[in-house]
């Protein structure tokens, strides 16, 4: 995630931080000092050993975990692909929340003892409603019942929080990927309602933030399912045209933007006798004359990182390709040469004339 730096790897996972949680920090420490600071820091420890649960599991079931990234509203680990089995998904999804319960246990007989039973207490009945914060804020009392609070939200079937993805999976048991993924998301437009409700009649700001973030990711999760289910039954064959251009690596940029203009192409696999060598994609055509001249060669600004796909490959592969590889287009072979591209927006093409036919 762009404005994220690496903090420590373990297990071979990157934790990342946002340079936004650093803003969190300072209003933390403006308002509580250095409770603040230690507060922040304390339940954020918490929330990578949560997902570093998650991530855990998933890496057992084979499914890669690049990074945890640390942000103001929580933690995300990225993960290479979603579990291809209904119990696989519930065990990763309630690995996370079981991991700030495990805490709660652990730590309950220990702090009771440093702490006494009025000072470990008094957050909990603060969050209830029921007493009020006195002049002895104890800052480990508050992280050990966040680790609580952070179950219990989770724990809400709705998505994107764990219990929608429990939820969903329970589902899936009983009907397709796509219908249970459509029931998990209209409980969370429920619960992001009720938030919104709240945080307008109390005045609290932030549990209206909660309530449209909710809102939002509920919905981008139910449009990438829908799209990914629209897509599974296509290949790259199904779409693909037969007239494209290619390039040699020699190719000056100037050339290639003169080819845009003429035939549309925007994106072109690089060959050499046949072999693929890279792809120039219309940023890199961009950028290249930008930041240096129309003539530089396109072997300067190719990327060769980017892999081919087959023209049997299903089109949800390919979509998940793309987002892999932060690319707009891929190289297209068959029986081992070359044959053309696809692209981001044939893609789209093939979404939307599905989606409306449906």
């Amino acid at each position: 995630m762009r404005g994220s730096f690496q903090l420590a790897r373990i297990f071979g996972i990157n934790i990342d931080i946002h340079a936004s949680f650093f803003l969190l920090l300072f209003l933390f420490y403006f308002f509580l000092g250095l409770k603040g600071l230690v507060l922040v820091i304390g339940v954020f420890f918490f929330v990578t050993i949560h997902e570093l649960s998650h991530s855990l599991v998933a890496l057992h079931f084979g499914i890669k975990v690049k990074r945890i990234t640390l942000l103001p509203i929580g933690g995300v680990a990225s993960m290479s692909s979603v579990p291809k089995k209904p119990y696989q998904e519930f065990l990763i999804s309630i690995a996370g929340p079981l991991s700030n319960l495990i805490v709660v246990v652990v730590f309950y007989y220990p702090l009771l003892a440093i702490l006494g039973r009025t000072v470990l207490f008094e957050p909990l009945l603060a969050i209830l409603g029921k007493a009020d914060l006195g002049q002895n804020f104890n800052v480990f009392a508050h992280i050990y019942w966040l680790n609580l609070l952070l179950a219990v939200f989770n724990l809400i079937p709705a998505f994107p929080m764990d219990g929608g993805r429990i939820l969903r999976s329970i589902l899936s048991l009983k009907m397709n990927y796509r219908e249970a993924t459509k029931i998990a998301v209209r409980f969370g437009h429920i619960f992001a309602l009720l938030f919104g409700y709240l945080g307008l009649v109390y005045g609290h700001i932030f549990i209206l933030i909660i309530g449209i973030f909710i809102f939002t990711a509920a919905s981008s999760e139910g449009m990438q399912v829908e799209i990914q289910e629209s897509l599974k039954d296509y290949t790259v064959e199904d779409i693909l045209s037969d007239n494209f251009v290619s390039l040699s690596a020699d190719t000056p940029l100037s050339k290639v933007l003169e080819i845009m203009f003429h035939s549309h192409q925007e994106d072109f696999p690089v060959l050499h006798d046949g072999l693929l060598k890279g792809i120039v994609t219309r940023r890199e055509v961009i950028q290249g004359i930008h930041f240096k001249t129309k003539e530089t060669h396109v072997s300067e600004v190719m990327r060769s990182d980017v892999p081919h796909v087959n023209v049997k490959t299903r089109l949800n592969i390919v979509q998940n390709l793309f987002s892999k590889f932060a690319t707009n287009a891929l190289p297209v072979e068959k029986e081992g040469k070359i044959v053309g591209i696809v692209t981001i927006d044939d893609i789209n093409r093939v979404y939307m004339v599905t989606h409306e036919v449906a």
